[in-house]
């Protein structure tokens, strides 16, 4: 790091301390005290131009949880009335009775209206484009509602998983649910013109419940299955959305959240590994999938519990782990420079009241005695400059686990958004590679 870089990361951690960010942010906007991938990960699951989310995000001026949920909620707003202007002209249920729980949608007739500009959700991929929809319309203008309908959905519940952000506070969870039901009823409706069958699953735990959404091609029969898993503040449909576009590999995928994040609110520890296990068995007691052929894969923190599964549950037969937290992101130095909105979250989602109980509750989740026991195919991926957690997590995962492998990328953060492509076609490859090959018999 430069000097320079070093001197903002001192500033972050002051006002941390000092708990002054918040003024702060109402003199220099928030975007000196947010994670440096926040703009990507936006940018590339929304589509929306770079310059524009900018311009955006240098307007908002406070982290309070009115104020920050009320100002991205705007923009969220101007996504939906422009979705209802071309729902209206297709005969669609309006974007209210879709976030309505109440509501009656017929899913099915509402997947058959915008099925016409599928592509448009199915083949996205981990970086949107934000001229796509422009020249679907040029090309096919018998479909330019449903590809207009489409986007403006997604654009709207990826306003409200921005207002969201990073959850915990009331004004953000109601945010979290309106860009959760949206994208689940996107997928749910339309999954048949993507060739997948698609529902939403409810696994009891501990008096809570994981909520997750399984996908499964058409007409398939014991499929090789991948447990996927989101980071600290991510949501399923920040993670499965990319991921339609690699449906052509043919497994079936469920995408769950973390424990200790939006929709599960069991105090995270590593007592929820039980969680995972929970979730392994019910994926390997369904007919539909085939139990010998499961993978898990896991982004940011995600990539902490699919490290750590790897290395416990012998049902796993692979496993990807990006920007994966597993010793040395635990320790204190790593908390230099992090924004006071990520500890205050870290705070809530641990159960801890402070820096130093926060430290040594972080510090038990340590990976670093079990990386000998992973024994299956492991792939890790990160950026090499990754200012979130430590790379050389990544390296010592790598080194320490038999059958690893490492791709980080040169002059990228955390999870190396800037590679999303290369690292989300690879990962594809690695899980359909190990998941559908022929599987050794032992001989007594």
């Amino acid at each position: 790091m430069t000097l320079s870089e070093i001197g903002e990361r001192v500033r972050i951690t002051a006002h941390a301390m000092t708990h002054t960010t918040e003024r702060a942010a109402h003199r220099r906007g928030v975007a000196p005290f947010l994670p440096r991938l926040f703009a990507d990960r936006f940018t590339h699951l929304g589509g929306f131009r770079a310059q524009e989310f900018a311009r955006q995000l240098a307007g908002c001026r406070s982290f309070d949880d009115a104020r920050w949920a009320g100002y991205w909620e705007g923009f969220a707003g101007e996504q939906l009335a422009r979705a209802d202007a071309a729902l209206a002209r297709l005969g669609a249920p309006s974007t209210g009775q879709l976030l309505d729980p109440d509501a009656a949608v017929d899913l099915p007739a509402l997947g058959a209206l915008l099925a016409p500009a599928v592509t448009i959700l199915a083949d996205r991929g981990a970086v949107a484009d934000p001229d796509a929809v422009q020249r679907f319309c040029v090309a096919q203008p018998e479909a330019a509602y449903a590809a207009i309908a489409i986007d403006g959905l997604i654009k709207a519940l990826v306003y409200e998983f921005v207002a969201a952000w990073p959850g915990w506070s009331p004004r953000r969870l109601l945010a979290y649910e309106r860009s959760h039901r949206l994208g689940e009823q996107l997928v749910l409706a339309l999954a048949p013109a993507m060739g997948l069958t698609a529902e939403v699953v409810r696994i009891p735990i501990d008096g809570d419940e994981v909520r997750g959404i399984l996908l499964l091609p058409v007409g398939s029969d014991r499929v090789p299955t991948v447990l996927v898993t989101n980071g600290l503040e991510g949501t399923i449909a920040e993670v499965l959305l990319p991921l339609l576009a690699q449906r052509a590999a043919g497994l079936g995928i469920f995408v769950m959240e973390m424990p200790g994040t939006y929709s599960y609110r069991v105090r995270l520890s590593d007592a929820a590994e039980r969680a995972y296990s929970t979730v392994i068995d019910h994926l390997s007691a369904d007919a539909r999938i085939d139990a010998d052929r499961i993978g898990m894969m896991g982004f940011s923190f995600g990539g902490y519990w699919s490290t750590r599964m790897a290395a416990v549950d012998p049902r796993l037969r692979v496993a990807v782990s990006n920007g994966p937290l597993s010793h040395r992101s635990f320790g204190a130095l790593n908390s230099i420079g992090m924004p006071e909105i990520m500890i205050s979250t870290l705070n809530s989602t641990l159960g801890t009241r402070g820096t130093l109980e926060l430290t040594r509750e972080l510090a038990k989740l340590s990976l670093a005695q079990l990386y000998r026991r992973i024994d299956i195919p492991l792939l890790v991926i990160n950026g090499a400059q990754d200012t979130l957690a430590s790379t050389q997590d990544s390296i010592d995962i790598a080194i320490g686990a038999p059958n690893a492998q490492l791709v980080l990328y040169a002059d990228d953060d955390h999870c190396a958004m800037g590679n999303a492509e290369h690292w989300s076609a690879l990962s594809a490859t690695f899980l359909r590679d190990h998941l559908t090959a022929p599987i050794a018999v032992e001989v007594a």
